[in-house]
């Protein structure tokens, strides 16, 4: 199998699923994820800022401009914070001979000095040299607890896009598109039901349907209202 040209950092973090923008659904985001498209193509805006809470999408819209981008042979790098945060900021260095960069989660970096340096520097860098960067935040620049200055303005210097929540109707849409690449069929009967008996937050039924997948799989089960109700409601 071809290795991916860009980074992805060992420890525990391992893709779920094959990102693209193809199975992302943009709802009413459709500005933001065209704009990173762009960038993934190489075209369009140097940085992007993307922030919204656990769940929206950030992480799957970062990977699939990694995906893209690795397909048109540009050297990229996505770097999950959460995944390093106990590394050292020396690791952002170096990474303005990549094409483009993709930092996940940069709100658990900031409000301490070294990273929030690291970052600064990092930007900068960059920006000389005329690559790409993409950020992932919980937190918009105005809202985040910056200690160092101009970093704010920093992160700002591209487009600043908040991910809005989907409504049911995509947030079905998104869960078959994902039952379909688990292999899974998902018919309307267990989607209406996954969205009115559980917390509707889209992570919260990914998770669910990462369970079922893998129930359905032990137990050579098909999707049904009864087995569904059978698996979650077990514990």
């Amino acid at each position: 199998m071809k290795q991916p040209r860009y980074q992805q950092l060992p420890l525990s973090f391992e893709p779920r699923e094959h990102y693209s923008f193809d199975n992302f659904v943009s709802g009413c985001n459709q500005l933001a994820v065209d704009l990173v498209r762009q960038m993934a193509a190489n075209t369009g805006e140097a940085q992007v800022f993307i922030w919204a809470e656990r769940g929206k999408g950030k992480s799957h819209l970062l990977q699939a401009a990694c995906n893209l981008a690795d397909r048109l042979a540009m050297k990229v790098c996505y770097l999950p914070v959460r995944q390093f945060v106990r590394a050292s900021p020396e690791i952002f260095e170096g990474l303005e001979q990549l094409d483009m960069v993709c930092i996940d989660d940069i709100d658990i970096i900031i409000s301490d000095r070294p990273w929030e340096e690291a970052l600064f520097d990092l930007i900068n860098r960059l920006r000389d040299c005329r690559k790409r960067l993409l950020l992932a935040s919980a937190c918009s620049p105005d809202s985040c607890d910056i200690g160092l200055p101009d970093l704010r303005s920093r992160l700002q210097w591209g487009p600043v896009f908040y991910l809005r929540e989907l409504d049911d109707a995509d947030k079905i849409k998104a869960l078959k598109m994902r039952a379909d690449q688990y292999g899974l069929e998902m018919t309307d009967s267990v989607a209406n039901y996954l969205m009115t008996h559980y917390p509707r937050d889209l992570f919260g039924l990914f998770e669910r349907l990462d369970y079922l997948d893998k129930a359905s799989m032990a137990m050579q089960r098909r999707l049904t209202v009864p087995f569904v109700k059978t698996v979650l409601d077990a514990d």
